[in-house]
């Protein structure tokens, strides 16, 4: 499996690099502009193939702890597919207000 993540907060998405093996370690920062509204972190974990890539599985990040406390540290958080668990996804998060 070469698996990349897609995040979306809102409207903003970014994408990981293409990682390899069963246990990816991607190791990536990500900035995003968070407004007011914005509730969630949406994670799209795919497999890179030719032709067309695979649908793994998605998480969602709530942000409300984040804005609250300022850091999340490394947390797993279940991919869920068709409502089926099939993996976990460490992320960390940092809120820098400007």
């Amino acid at each position: 499996m070469d698996p990349y993540v897609i995040l979306t907060c809102r409207t903003q998405e970014q994408r990981s690099s293409v990682a390899s093996g069963s246990e990816p370690v991607w190791n990536e920062n990500f900035i995003f502009n968070v407004s007011e509204g914005a509730e969630e972190l949406k994670l799209k974990i795919m497999d890179s193939d030719i032709g067309n890539d695979d649908f793994v599985g998605e998480a969602e990040i709530c942000l409300k702890s984040v804005l609250r406390e300022g850091r999340i540290p490394p947390t797993a958080y279940n991919i869920v597919k068709n409502k089926e668990f099939c993996g976990e996804i460490k992320v960390g998060l940092t809120f820098n207000p400007e």
